[in-house]
């Protein structure tokens, strides 16, 4: 595998948010709570990449990702978020930065280039459960 042609310094901010750095690159950083949600750190993050471009356009964004409690069983997470780490956020967030530090990885920088095309929303669907008369 290549190496990145750029490395970012770890610049995480102070306060969750988005900070400018002096590499040129811009941080942001998102903390969620024990009592957030799958969909609400869902929103957040989405949030932030696109305050993020819109405010510094196609600029490398670094991305620091903070849990505190929902603690459980897989990999010291509950299910909602390990899938957070593992499922939404390298199908979903990785694309849009240019590395990016979680709780479950550490840090990684994105083997390709960082895209800028992020979408007007983001929708989560729900699974369908599969019985019959079922809304879902």
């Amino acid at each position: 595998m290549n190496e990145p042609k750029f490395i970012p310094e770890y610049n995480r901010p102070d306060e969750p948010g988005i900070a400018m750095n002096f590499d040129n690159t811009v941080s942001i950083y998102q903390r969620v709570l024990p009592e957030d949600t799958f969909e609400s750190a869902v929103d957040t993050a989405f949030g932030l990449l696109k305050e993020a471009q819109g405010r510094y356009p196609e600029w490398p964004r670094i991305y620091y990702l903070e849990i505190k409690g929902h603690t459980g069983e897989r990999h010291g997470f509950d299910d909602d978020f390990f899938e957070f780490q593992q499922e939404f956020w390298f199908s979903t967030i990785a694309h849009f930065v240019h590395a990016f530090e979680t709780p479950l990885t550490g840090g990684l920088v994105n083997p390709e280039p960082q895209r800028n095309d992020l979408p007007d929303e983001l929708v989560i669907r729900v699974p369908h459960s599969g019985k019959e008369n079922d809304p879902d």
